[in-house]
């Protein structure tokens, strides 16, 4: 039996995904909404964008309404669909398959991505790209040499990846030392004088015997934070400092964040040196600002 069809629907199970395309189930998940909005699209047609990072399970920005991004070929034509943002098809025309649905490969994914997001939104993206082994940091340098949109800001965020990096808050608090001109190294192996492990740290104050970690609503859970406790101990044992931060923190105290670490490195603290990060703050999904543009960006249009 076909999980989408196209057409009108009577029987019960079904939900709409388009104007006339229905997928079985009342909660179809993103793959089934995708092969549906494949009934109404050109042969040519890939799922890229956002729509293709989140079907490839990469971290994503703040959560915002969006539509479905799809890339067409230049002699198809134009599909107009409420809920549809279709863009034209770039690259070198390779497709990949990911359950049941073509989608852009990942370099141009992202690409693509960079036409709308900024600095901070597109790190968090392609470290999660790098790290899950979709892409690699050459397919990235290749994607640059085209001439396009998203270019520039694809460049601009290369040296400033890592895919060492296990979720997008640890990419966020990353980048927030390093705009502050702190060093840090991401998953550093902590082992005791005599060999024995002790923890695998977030990030690293290189220089010191700190480390600066993300701790999120996971950490919360009884045996998880049995555990964290137990590692905390390794650590006090021997000798090392911990301080753990939350989301919040990150965004809007990022200050403090960075006046620990520079006393950490025994260094003065000047509060100028948050410039960049508020800027990079302020223009990301995760600032006022920046959600107004991406909303105002992918506002559909009247049909």
């Amino acid at each position: 039996m076909e999980d989408v069809v196209r057409g009108r629907v009577r029987r019960a199970g079904w939900t709409a995904v388009a104007r006339g395309v229905h997928a079985a189930g009342v909660e179809p998940d993103l793959a089934h909404r995708l092969r549906g909005w494949s009934l109404v699209l050109p042969e040519s047609a890939v799922i890229t964008h956002l729509t293709a990072a989140a079907l490839r399970g990469w971290w994503l920005p703040q959560a915002l309404p969006q539509p479905v991004f799809a890339a067409v070929a230049e002699r198809d034509r134009h599909p107009q669909r409420h809920g549809l943002k279709v863009l034209r098809l770039n690259g070198n025309g390779t497709v990949e398959q990911v359950d049941g649905v073509r989608l852009a490969t990942p370099a141009e994914t992202l690409l693509t991505c960079a036409a709308d997001l900024d600095v901070l939104d597109l790190v968090v993206l392609a470290d999660s790209a790098l790290h899950l082994g979709h892409c690699t940091t050459a397919d990235l340098v290749e994607a640059t040499c085209a001439r396009r949109r998203g270019v520039r800001m694809l460049r601009e965020v290369l040296p400033l990846l890592d895919g060492r990096s296990e979720s997008a808050w640890e990419s966020v608090l990353r980048l927030l030392h390093v705009t502050a001109d702190v060093e840090v190294e991401p998953q550093h192996e902590i082992r005791t004088a005599a060999g024995t492990f002790v923890a695998r740290a977030d990030l690293w104050l290189v220089g010191t015997r700190r480390i600066h970690e993300y701790d999120g609503a996971d950490h919360r859970d009884v045996e998880t934070h049995r555990a964290d406790l137990a590692r905390e101990r390794r650590l006090v044992d021997d000798r090392w400092e911990r301080c753990g931060y939350t989301a919040r923190e990150v965004l809007r105290r990022g200050g403090e964040i960075i006046a620990a670490a520079d006393a950490a490195l025994q260094r003065s603290w000047h509060p100028g040196r948050l410039a960049a990060w508020r800027d990079l703050v302020s223009r990301s999904s995760y600032g006022s600002a920046g959600r107004r543009r991406l909303l105002e960006r992918w506002a559909p249009t009247n049909r």
